[in-house]
């Protein structure tokens, strides 16, 4: 799993352990990801099947990519296609994938990169691998996460962010049983390289073999846990998860995991907006009159042309 990483954990800024006054959150569910296909026929596991959308507020969605060795001519991506009214995030951890969109956005991400695409008030876009893997084949594992917006928001101007591996902030656990990539929001006292607009945090965690490790959480934020590789437990009861679960955590202070073989997990929060939702498809908004707006949209043009004409930077909508 060649996501950043360093040679010694030890040298990295570390996040102190919660002390024993900051509440332990419990495992409320243990779900396992459904497998599935999508785009052309690549394999996913749908890592929130099963769960309510009040326990996941604010994230809509999440695939887990793989993990797939693909044979020579294997290579699958997606056709063009629309999204108006949230945030696509794309992680590659093996492989590498393209990504295009109507906004002038796009480029290549591979080992640790991700994408950062506000799709906003609306725009068309495509996610494929490159010509040159799609002849020889080879590894490819990822994931990709919906983050809805608020009502007032949902609107906003598209924007792509472009987050190369190596801008990712790198912690430890107190004791240095985990590293911690940082990919968006705040832990710890460090920021991601990621701008949201919902708050959120996204951590991708690596749990040495028969490590335990207690990370501090937002009290205000939810708490979900999903399994990428490798098997432990979560929660201070002991919950066992393995690869392709979902652990989804109550209210608390605090969050534990422990290793049986090393585990990597994804971390995932944020401040819950409360709000209807109504989706279908390619489009989440907050009433189903506004999904038919969406559709009526699209096939009228209104959502963007391809090929895409690159889009001036704008303060706070430029391409990082």
């Amino acid at each position: 799993m060649p996501a950043i990483t360093v040679d010694d954990i030890l040298v990295l800024p570390r996040v102190p352990e919660p002390d024993v006054t900051q509440a332990e959150r419990k495992v409320t569910s243990v779900t396992t990801a459904p497998s599935g296909y999508e785009g052309e026929g690549f394999p996913v596991r749908r890592a929130f099947a099963g769960v309510d959308l009040k326990r996941l507020d604010p994230f809509i969605h999440m695939d887990q990519m793989g993990e797939v060795d693909y044979g020579p001519g294997e290579p699958k991506g997606t056709a063009w296609h629309p999204h108006r009214g949230f945030e696509t995030v794309t992680y590659i951890i093996d492989g590498t994938f393209r990504h295009q969109d109507s906004n002038g956005g796009g480029g290549l991400i591979t080992n640790g990169d991700t994408q950062w695409m506000t799709a906003g008030g609306g725009l068309l876009h495509i996610e494929a691998p490159p010509e040159e893997l799609v002849m020889s084949g080879g590894l490819f594992h990822g994931f990709q996460l919906w983050v809805n917006l608020p009502a007032r928001l949902k609107m906003t101007p598209p924007r792509y962010q472009d987050i190369r591996a190596g801008q990712v902030a790198l912690l430890s656990s107190g004791d240095g049983g985990a590293l911690l990539r940082v990919i968006a929001g705040e832990f710890g006292g460090h920021a991601g390289p990621g701008i949201t607009h919902t708050p959120i945090s996204l951590v991708h965690a690596t749990v040495s073999a028969g490590a335990q490790v207690r990370l501090p959480w937002r009290a205000d934020f939810n708490s979900l846990a999903y399994v990428l590789a490798g098997s432990g437990t979560v929660g201070a009861e002991k919950r066992p998860v393995k690869m392709g679960q979902l652990a989804v955590f109550g209210a608390g202070d605090a969050i534990t995991f422990a290793a049986q073989t090393e585990l990597d997990i994804l971390l995932l929060g944020g401040a819950p907006i409360r709000e209807p939702v109504a989706a279908y498809g390619p489009f989440v908004m907050n009433t189903r009159a506004e999904l038919q707006q969406a559709f009526e949209d699209f096939q009228a043009g209104r959502l963007g042309s391809v090929p895409a004409v690159p889009a001036e930077p704008r303060p706070g909508h430029d391409v990082i």
